[in-house]
């Protein structure tokens, strides 16, 4: 398996610390709000990578924070705390927020498939682990303290800037947004550890420590979280693009500082939803969340399917339009699938082992999770039997997670009980044609097929080498291409799995000598 890594730069071979063991860590919310669309879609395709590295036979322990502390509003430790701004925003206490945000990301992760950590750990509920990290690192010189806060010391490390997308200049005062003078620095990058003086007045959690009352900075917490629970040997380090810096160079900083070793050699970053307006962010005030898609009429797993036809390295630019492109190919591909028979088996083994050698490949080549959708239409033209289609598009679904047979088989269950039921125009679907077909009549691809006028085919004239023949349906003016074009498609889909070929003008030449 070939992963891209931040820290490199480069695509590079996945190696674990201990063979056919994965340690993971997933950076979790700031439960001060909604989890807005942009934010998941960086844990669909984090699920979507957990997920494949457990289809490829790893062993994975994932770990995932929740901060409910100390997270301020720049990621540069400035501002208030984000918890406690959503606490004054609903009048509410922190933990109240803190309770309500997490149960609301996870339920929203249930309805996009998104499989919960091994580990979930609160910020809260690790602080004299943060103490204890804190400690050593004064102890060898790493951090000191100053104003009443303890600071990292950037100065003591050979390289801070892992990732090389950041030079010093940016991070001047008054050239980066949300950048404030702190006198109490000694380099302008070092970051707090430990508030005590700083925020002290309007804190709401705070904590005893050698150093005085006072919270953990938003950095330590992830990083003693990790060492907790994934040890000292962390593989795979997954999160948004936007957390690369400041947040995941702190991370590396003191993590390795306090080890004394390499800490982390893979990091895995998801690229930002954009809309019209640049990069969906709560900041803004009015974010999409996956409530609201749902209010619209949306499957929530119409967006994650939406997601997973784009590469995780790319900026994804939502528009109604694209989630409404996305929403209908994919209810095509469940009324296709719902179209196979599971009883037309048994399940052939030997024929399965390409697509799923082929679809390892594509998704061990950089999570190229199109490539692992495009799987799912190359199983559907197959030449093999349906119960071996159901199978493959089963083995697939494991990773990408988008209910496929679940939904498949409501859909079949549904055209069964309405398979008897005869239309106001007399067109009774009988079950001995094409399902597909039945399918598309009773419940219309896009729900968009008319009933009445009745559906018809057949054949209308016979040529030499062809037989013409004629597909009528009715639809509503502004659905006709839609239609069409699927008709077609599923038309040539058939003609495909049966081996029938188009055929073409051609001419006899004789010639006498």
């Amino acid at each position: 398996m070939y992963l891209y890594n931040s820290a490199t730069h480069r695509k590079d071979e996945f190696k674990t610390h201990t063979p056919g063991h994965v340690e993971m860590y997933t950076c979790g919310p700031t439960v001060y709000h909604f989890a807005h669309i942009g934010n998941l879609r960086s844990y669909i395709m984090e699920d979507v990578l957990e997920k494949y590295l457990r289809y490829a036979g790893y062993d994975v322990n994932r770990v995932m924070n929740i901060t409910d502390v100390g997270h301020l509003t720049s990621d540069a430790d400035e501002g208030e705390d984000k918890m406690l701004k959503g606490a004054k925003r609903e009048h509410k206490t922190v933990m109240e927020i803190a309770k309500y945000y997490t149960d609301a990301f996870f339920e929203d992760c249930r309805k996009l498939n998104i499989k919960r950590p091994d580990v979930v750990q609160p910020a809260t509920g690790l602080i004299d682990d943060y103490i204890k990290i804190i400690t050593k690192l004064l102890d060898t010189g790493y951090a000191y303290q100053a104003g009443g806060n303890i600071y990292f010391d950037t100065s003591k490390l050979e390289r801070y800037y892992i990732f090389n997308d950041h030079n010093e200049e940016d991070l001047a005062v008054g050239v980066r947004e949300g950048v404030e003078e702190d006198t109490n620095k000694r380099n302008k990058n070092d970051f707090v550890l430990w508030f005590t003086k700083s925020k002290f007045e309007d804190q709401a959690l705070k904590w005893d420590s050698p150093w005085g009352v006072g919270y953990p900075g938003w950095h330590i917490e992830c990083s003693g979280i990790s060492m907790k629970f994934n040890g000292e040997y962390l593989d795979l380090h997954c999160g948004g693009v936007d957390n690369a810096f400041p947040h995941h160079t702190n991370e590396i900083a003191q993590s390795e500082s306090y080890l004394g070793h390499p800490w982390c050699p893979q990091w895995f970053h998801v690229h930002h939803l954009n809309t019209s307006d640049g990069k969906m962010s709560k900041s803004k005030g009015e974010f999409l969340t996956v409530s609201l898609l749902e209010q619209k009429g949306y499957d929530p797993l119409a967006y994650r399917y939406f997601c997973l036809q784009s590469h995780y390295r790319k900026a994804l630019v939502f528009t109604w339009e694209n989630l409404d492109n996305a929403a209908a190919a994919y209810t095509k591909l469940i009324a296709r699938i719902a179209a196979l028979d599971p009883a037309d088996g048994p399940v052939d083994q030997e024929a399965m082992k390409p697509y799923r050698e082929k679809f390892g490949q594509q998704m061990g080549n950089d999570l190229n999770t199109s490539m692992g959708v495009t799987a799912l239409f190359d199983v559907l033209k197959a030449k093999t039997n349906d119960a071996t289609k159901l199978a493959l598009i089963g083995d697939f679904d494991s990773v990408l997670s988008l209910g496929l047979l679940e939904k498949a088989a409501a859909k079949r269950a549904e055209a069964a009980q309405a398979k008897t039921t005869q239309t106001e125009s007399g067109y009774t679907v009988t079950g001995e044609g094409d399902p597909a077909i039945d399918a598309l009549v009773l419940a219309g691809t896009m729900d968009n097929v008319l009933l009445t006028p009745a559906p018809s085919a057949c054949v209308s004239s016979y040529g030499d080498s062809a037989i013409a023949y004629t597909l009528r349906v009715w639809v509503k003016t502004e659905d006709y291409w839609d239609v069409y074009f699927a008709l077609t498609q599923r038309v040539k889909d058939v003609f495909d799995e049966q081996g029938i070929t188009m055929t073409y003008p051609h001419l006899n030449v004789h010639l006498d000598k």
